[in-house]
């Protein structure tokens, strides 16, 4: 737990200073987009953040990479960043201020995250579905939908927005269910 206060501490400011960058450049979607993108990449990719966080890589070797990541037509603002990042070893939080920058993108623009748990993969009409409902229950302008796939919940649909779940699922459904057969006895 104090690792991540520690790490939320030393993120936020940082992720403050790109969202600074992003507004004074009025791109405050396209640096959404590729900050969204390298925390993707950064979650599905534990070997790459091990390496970035490694002191015993050579910092040449880490700006190698971020500039392969990001590309030749990339982002130079957001590159020119992450570069920063590895001057002043930094780069080891690079994932907590992507989390923080996005969170403050999803303040800014009135978006929320809603974690989506289903059976099945959703089709694209039913993650319009998914996102059209989302937006009715908060009052929010757009939803990033996370999903994931959990077989268990047997059908039906949970969605997580913040602190709020709506569980419509057949295990939850069962649940109550039992529940309700319970306080009857």
């Amino acid at each position: 737990m104090k690792g991540a206060l520690y790490s939320s501490e030393i993120a936020e400011p940082y992720a403050q200073a790109l969202m600074s960058v992003a507004q004074n450049q009025n791109a405050i979607e396209a640096f959404g987009d590729d900050v969204r993108s390298l925390f993707t990449l950064l979650n599905e990719s534990p070997e790459l953040e091990e390496m970035l966080s490694n002191p015993i890589v050579k910092d040449e070797d880490k700006r190698a990479i971020l500039r392969r990541i990001i590309g030749d037509n990339g982002n130079r603002s957001l590159l020119n960043f992450l570069l920063l990042l590895v001057d002043k070893r930094r780069i080891v939080f690079l994932s907590a201020i992507c989390q923080s920058y996005l969170e403050l993108w999803r303040k800014l623009t009135n978006t929320v995250l809603a974690e989506v748990v289903t059976a099945l993969k959703l089709t694209e009409d039913q993650r319009h579905t998914v996102t059209e409902k989302v937006k009715q229950l908060t009052g929010a302008n757009s939803v990033e939908l996370k999903t994931t796939v959990d077989t268990d919940i047997i059908g039906g649909v949970i969605i997580k927005v913040g602190s709020q779940v709506f569980d419509s699922s057949l295990r939850g459904q069962l649940r109550r269910i039992s529940l309700s057969l319970g306080d009857a006895a």
